[in-house]
């Protein structure tokens, strides 16, 4: 536990001596939420849908905790570069921890990020159900966790920052359009429906709405179960990419 608890550590300190990067990383979801959030409002009430501030919302926060996660991964890729990898690899201790450790760090800096975001929504007249935001801070964990898991199996399996951000670029944008952040997932065409309920993001979104907004289209004893599952297979498949990186 202790190597876990340094290694998890390491991540929340690089994450906190770097103010300029909180900052930056705000400003996309916060001109996702004001442009989108009260440029489409009036469409969205004309269709009888109330404010889309409100709907889009959860989105936001969970596309905050997408990128902040999935990019945990460029750590593992920085640190193959400065010998810091190498170093930890040959350290008397296992590789799953270390794995661990660093996933559980990425996982908390998201969550952080969320948190962050969150409140700039609650600023910007996002009112949410007071009494189901602890289920939604244990749907904003569970996207954190799953994400930051397949950013290390992603991490691991690469060795230059180019090809990272390319898998990146052809992965990240999908799995955020396609889960429902920006639109409703109710009456969509039949091959729009199947992809999105390819997408883990989706129910971790439908989630947060659910607990903050009583409007889940799954229900969130599903989105719940898809999200645990999908968290253990990611982090297996992270455990085992990670046994297998060489430096």
């Amino acid at each position: 536990m202790k190597v876990i608890y340094i290694l998890w550590l390491r991540e929340l300190k690089k994450y906190s001596r770097s103010p300029a990067q909180i900052v930056a990383s705000l400003a996309q979801p916060t001109m996702y939420l004001l442009i989108l959030g009260f440029g489409l409002s009036p469409v969205f009430q004309r269709s009888g849908q109330g404010s889309y501030l409100q709907f889009m919302a959860p989105g936001v926060i969970g596309m905050s905790i997408l990128f902040t996660s999935i990019f945990s991964g460029i750590g593992l890729l920085w640190d193959r570069q400065f010998g810091f990898l190498k170093e930890t690899l040959v350290a008397p201790v296992s590789r799953l921890q270390i794995m661990t450790g660093r996933t559980l760090g990425g996982a908390s800096v998201a969550l952080i990020q969320g948190t962050l975001v969150l409140t700039i929504t609650l600023l910007a007249g996002f009112r949410p159900s007071v009494t189901a935001v602890p289920i939604a801070i244990a749907f904003m964990i569970l996207i954190s966790i799953v994400f930051a898991a397949l950013g290390t199996t992603i991490g691991s399996s690469l060795k230059n920052m180019q090809g990272f951000q390319l898998i990146m670029n052809f992965m990240v944008m999908p799995i955020f359009f396609l889960s429902g952040a920006l639109f409703p997932l109710s009456n969509l065409p039949r091959g729009l429906e199947i992809a999105t309920r390819l997408d883990p993001l989706s129910y971790g979104i439908d989630g947060l709405r659910g607990a903050l907004l009583d409007a889940s289209h799954f229900g969130i004893l599903i989105d719940f179960s898809v999200l645990g599952v999908v968290a253990v297979v990611f982090l297996g498949l992270g455990a085992y990419a990670f046994s297998k990186i060489q430096v």
